[in-house]
């Protein structure tokens, strides 16, 4: 697949195209260039290796929303055998923005949720661009009783830059819609494993994410708001959203340093948008053994540790200490 670089990575894109150069002119004429491309293909490989281990908060968030990205359902493409998509939340209306569904995974029925974007402006209109509106939320909590009722794994993949704010939504109480997942979630009696696969923004990435175990790919972010709107809010001015994204800690490796996450999900090098195929079977091996792991637990103890864990989120000290 070939792909648009970021800002950052364009040293290296103009690597890659000297490389191509190169081995183009030694189909025609080998004599001499085997020598320098290997040389090339040493350097580059360094330079992929320095960058990708040193990445920013900020860089991060950027292949996070890299545009040719996988989506919940290019990742459901490759991973899930007869996808069935459910639709409406049978009070309103459907949401494109959020995909609900059953499907056999790993050789076991589980039931599907996630947040779905556009890869055109037709397409990002229709879907909102990943933002679920009211009865979406309420659409993955039907098809989640659904899968309560026979006893099936719910898989929720999160990837929204938070929900819709708009009037409509307002009206049709987007807050309520939310708190009433997170109430259900917390109690749902079946294995619930949330992955984070590009932006976990605010109370619409939360809204499917109470889960007994958290997965989040290497490049993806999670946090209570993005960063450009923490800059709004801080500096007054949306080009601090580097230093806000350093000051948030929302990337994978900080979330799991702290205890927020569960497990890392690797990326191919450069972000899962360079090769979709590996990206499902790195994201495939995790899941497997995730579901493995929680799926033979019975009921009362899934729901007491799924209790534990969500109590561990907000800890405080109380009492009267010097500063």
């Amino acid at each position: 697949m070939t792909t648009t670089p970021l800002e950052f990575e364009k040293p290296i894109w103009e690597m890659e195209r000297s490389l191509e150069s190169l081995k183009a002119r030694a189909k025609q004429n080998p004599v001499g260039l085997k020598e320098e491309i290997a040389t090339l293909e040493r350097r580059l490989g360094e330079a992929r290796r320095s960058l990708y281990a040193s990445l920013t908060a900020w860089q991060r968030v950027q292949i996070a929303r890299h545009p040719q990205r996988p989506y919940t359902l290019d990742f459901l493409e490759r991973l899930a055998q007869g996808f069935l998509e459910l639709g409406g939340d049978r009070a309103y209306g459907n949401d494109p923005a959020m995909v609900a569904g059953l499907a056999t995974f790993g050789g076991r029925r589980t039931a599907f949720i996630g947040q779905q974007k556009g890869r055109n402006l037709k397409e990002n209109l229709r879907r909102n661009f990943g933002c679920p509106h009211p009865e979406g939320y309420r659409k993955a909590l039907r098809v989640m009783r659904l899968a309560a009722t026979f006893g099936l794994p719910v898989v929720a993949f999160i990837d929204t830059p938070g929900a819709y704010p708009g009037v409509g939504a307002e009206e049709r109480h987007i807050g309520q819609a939310i708190a009433e997942n997170l109430a259900e979630m917390s109690q749902l009696p079946v294995p619930i494993l949330a992955v984070v696969l590009a932006e976990g923004g605010s109370g619409g990435a939360l809204g499917i994410g109470v889960a007994d175990r958290i997965l989040m790919l290497e490049n993806a972010y999670y946090s209570v708001i993005s960063p450009e709107g923490c800059a709004a809010i801080l500096w007054e001015s949306r080009s601090h959203a580097p230093q806000a994204a350093e000051a948030l800690r929302l990337t994978a490796q900080e979330l799991h340093q702290m205890g927020l996450i569960d497990r890392i999900v690797p990326e191919p090098e450069g972000g899962s948008h360079r090769d979709w195929d590996l990206a499902a079977q790195l994201l495939e091996k995790a899941l497997i053994g995730t579901l493995d792991e929680i799926c033979g637990r019975n009921r009362e103890d899934l729901l007491l540790e799924r209790y534990e864990k969500l109590r561990r989120y907000g800890v405080w000290k109380e009492g009267n200490e010097s500063f």
